[in-house]
């Protein structure tokens, strides 16, 4: 991995807060909840008045685990961890999904809901208590408005710690360009570069195009990682991409599109911890780990892409990034 630039600066959140605009933002995304289009499905339903559709969440944020995370890339989780805060439910149904107790197990997730005042301190708490350099929304796609007005009541008490918006890619572009100014720092997953293996391993239509969107515009927001003198993030982009068996993520087209299409200094993050859990170990596809062979070509690919920033996992480190949501304790915490 090559150098990252190196920077500090106060959060763009708290000059939005001094201004009032990150209170328009959060009424303006909350009104958006009356007829649902926080995410490329625009369901429509009336989530503040607790109507329900493919994410099977209402108006309260759904809150499935907080704790300090020390798996994520080394300048997310720094030497303090990251402060992860994991949402449930989801608006993909990936059948291979590592997080699927909390992602698609919504029956359990009802009695999670989360007052705004709560989720405040909850992000106080990681900051303050824990020490964690950032606070990481998992999964939080159909949860934006919940998140911006959380972020609306933290700022008076004291948040200032750098906002991380951890995404599976299938975001709305519009609600994206509401976040300009309040995520510091993106990460994406380019999950595929193809909308027949999106729908039929993720039930996600349209997901190319609208991660593509997504992700251009998370660019234009926060250009290149910049990292602080001790080499964690403050700002800037990480397209994760995960390694599927079969070729199945299209792995050479999305890095290229990464590299042609952004830029060849963004900051990617190769995944390599692919298991088959889930419903995966019934579809033959997907029943097995990936090879060594299209490890290495996806090793291959980003020297020949040009692409130099940023981390490759071990093949051999897939099973410690295995969460257990139902264990004693939170799935990621040391």
């Amino acid at each position: 991995m090559t150098a990252m630039p190196k920077v500090y600066t106060e959060p763009g959140y708290a000059a939005l807060y001094r201004s009032g605009e990150l209170e328009r933002r959060a009424r303006w995304l909350e009104d958006r909840l009356a007829s649902c289009d926080i995410c490329p499905r625009e369901c429509r339903v009336n989530r503040l008045e607790n109507e329900m559709a493919f994410c099977h969440s209402g108006y309260l944020p759904i809150v499935s685990a907080v704790c300090a995370h020390f798996g994520e890339e080394p300048a997310i989780s720094g030497t303090r961890g990251s402060g992860t805060i994991f949402f449930g439910n989801c608006n993909m149904r990936c059948v291979y999904c590592q997080n699927y107790q909390v992602s698609q197990n919504w029956r359990k997730q009802e009695s999670k809901t989360m007052d705004y005042h709560t989720l405040a301190e909850k992000m106080l708490y990681l900051q303050d208590e824990l020490g964690c350099h950032n606070i990481n929304f998992v999964t939080p796609s159909h949860f934006v408005p919940q998140i911006v007005r959380g972020v609306l009541e933290a700022v008076p008490l004291g948040l200032h710690a750098p906002l991380v918006y951890n995404t599976s890619g299938y975001d709305s572009p519009s609600v994206i360009r509401e976040l300009d100014g309040i995520i510091d720092i993106y990460l994406p997953d380019l999950r595929y570069a193809s909308d027949k293996w999106a729908w039929k391993l993720s039930h996600a239509p349209g997901y190319v195009p609208h991660a593509r969107e997504a992700i251009r515009e998370m660019y234009r927001q926060v250009g290149d990682l910049a990292v602080d003198e001790s080499g964690v993030a403050q700002r800037g982009l990480i397209v994760r991409h995960l390694i599927l068996p079969n070729g199945l993520a299209g792995s050479q087209e999305s890095l290229a599109w990464v590299a042609q299409e952004l830029s060849p200094t963004v900051t990617v993050s190769i995944m390599a911890q692919y298991l088959p859990m889930h419903r995966a170990p019934q579809i033959p596809l997907l029943s097995r780990n990936i090879l060594l062979s299209e490890y290495e070509e996806v090793f291959d690919l980003l020297s020949r892409l040009g692409l130099e920033n940023g981390w490759v996992q071990k093949m051999e480190a897939a099973e410690s990034y295995v969460p257990d949501f139902e264990r004693e304790g939170h799935p990621f915490c040391s």
